[in-house]
């Protein structure tokens, strides 16, 4: 069969581990058959069994090992983990553990937090739209800080404040840095729904009044360069241009801001090969060049922020679904029908995003033949891998597995078609349970309220 990518030869007497440049989780192991993938001691088959398909199946182990490598990289910056990419109770009791902070862009985000018992002081509320009602329910919960998007939100979240107990704010700037792997996800340039334009004046404007709100802090500034970076360059550009603008601001106002949010964006793995961002080299980097700039501008050095989300979640999940049809057509292409697709990953119809796809329960020496793995709804843009090798003879019943999953799918997922949203299950240790159940037909009609 196609198991975990490209694995070298091992011998029979233990699991064969996934080697070095692989998108499935440290965990992953495959049989010593070299047969059925195993995700944290758990077989990918039983999961499927016992909570049906789609599934996906989260590594515990593999998000909490993540979170520690941020907090060793940067012992001395604030890690927020970005709860966009994907977050559940669970989730957010690891990241709590693992001491991270956490991002939250609505009012739902941070309501689970919250309601999961994270410190809401350890929490960064940020947004390009944030309603009264959520900055109002971010000061009743005494979030840690919030993020300035545009200029109305200043007056607005002054007026919930009063000057002795002020809220630290950051404001939210365009270093105008293109970076990302998607024009649809480059939110430091000019011209776009995010920030303050450094090189327009719009962010030194919005400094200027927050400044003059007595029941606003300015903590620092803020910025968020894209999404699936792989590289540290586009992060050292931001920064020359993120120092100069503390420098002006110190001229102008005679201040030294004590905060820098550089953001996320960090990329990772999706097919064998990819390049992924290193968080120590990222840290020794960036720190390096921050403490160069300030020294050589006479500033103190402000508190480093940064925002993994993807880089956490997604390396640590697989997703896991089951073939509904298979069809060879005249012109030679070859389709594998899934019972997911589209409503429960859109990101390859949003950016084109290329997933490793993988048949559980065949050899390794099985024939193999391109197919395009596509979902259930009716869209012709519901194509989830393009010419993945799955066996030949694949058929109805199989099952395949996605990993890389954890991030940006089931956050962003729809229920087109009213195709419920998966169940999402954890591993650890050989040990399998459900941390969120199923989406079911009696969920879409609950909300229904008259005819």
């Amino acid at each position: 069969m196609t198991t975990l990518s490209d694995r070298p030869q091992q011998t029979a007497a233990a699991p064969a581990r996934v080697p070095l440049g692989s998108p499935w989780p440290a965990s992953a192991t495959t049989g010593r058959d070299g047969g059925e993938p195993r995700l944290g001691g758990v077989a990918l088959r039983e999961a499927a069994d016992r909570f049906g398909t789609p599934l996906y199946v989260l590594d515990e182990d593999e998000v909490r090992r993540r979170a520690r490598a941020y907090r060793r990289a940067l012992p001395h910056a604030d890690v927020l983990y970005a709860a966009k990419a994907f977050l559940c109770t669970a989730m957010a009791d690891w990241i709590a553990e693992e001491g991270l902070g956490l991002d939250v862009c609505s009012a739902g985000e941070l309501r689970l937090a919250v309601a999961a018992g994270f410190p809401p002081e350890r929490i960064l509320l940020h947004g390009n739209a944030k309603s009264p009602e959520e900055l109002r329910l971010a000061r009743r919960l005494r979030v840690g800080r919030i993020v300035v998007d545009n200029l109305a939100e200043i007056p607005r979240l002054a007026a919930l404040t009063v000057a002795d107990t002020p809220q630290r704010v950051l404001v939210r700037v365009l270093p105008g840095v293109a970076a990302g792997h998607h024009r649809a996800v480059r939110t430091g340039v000019d011209g776009q729904k995010f920030g303050f334009s450094i090189a327009a004046g719009e962010a030194v404007e919005a400094v200027r009044r927050v400044l003059a709100q007595p029941g606003l802090r300015l903590a620092g500034l803020h910025c968020h360069l894209g999404s699936q970076i792989t590289d540290t360059g586009p992060y050292l550009a931001a920064l020359d241009r993120l120092v100069e603008l503390f420098a002006l601001i110190r001229d102008r106002h005679g201040v030294e801001l004590p905060e820098l949010d550089l953001g996320g964006g960090h990329g990772v793995r999706y097919l064998p090969g990819d390049p992924e961002l290193d968080p120590v080299a990222f840290a020794a980097a960036i720190t390096a060049h921050l403490a160069a700039r300030c020294a050589e501008l006479g500033l103190a050095e402000p508190k480093l922020t940064v925002e993994p989300g993807r880089a956490i979640a997604a390396p640590a999940a697989v997703a896991v679904y089951r073939v509904l049809s298979v069809k060879h057509t005249a012109d030679g292409r070859s389709f594998a029908a899934v019972d997911g697709g589209m409503s429960d990953n859109p990101r390859p119809a949003l950016y084109g995003s290329a997933y490793t796809v993988r048949a559980l329960g065949r050899p390794d020496t099985a024939p193999t033949r391109p197919f395009d793995v596509v979902g259930c709804h009716c869209e012709a843009g519901d194509v989830l891998a393009r010419d993945a090798p799955l066996p030949a003879d694949l058929r109805p019943g199989d099952l395949l597995a996605v990993p890389a999953a954890g991030a940006y799918q089931l956050s962003m997922a729809s229920t087109y078609n009213h195709v419920g949203r998966p169940a999402v299950a954890a591993v650890r240790d050989g040990r399998l349970r459900l941390l969120v159940r199923r989406e079911t037909v009696d969920d879409f009609r609950a909300r229904e309220v008259g005819r």
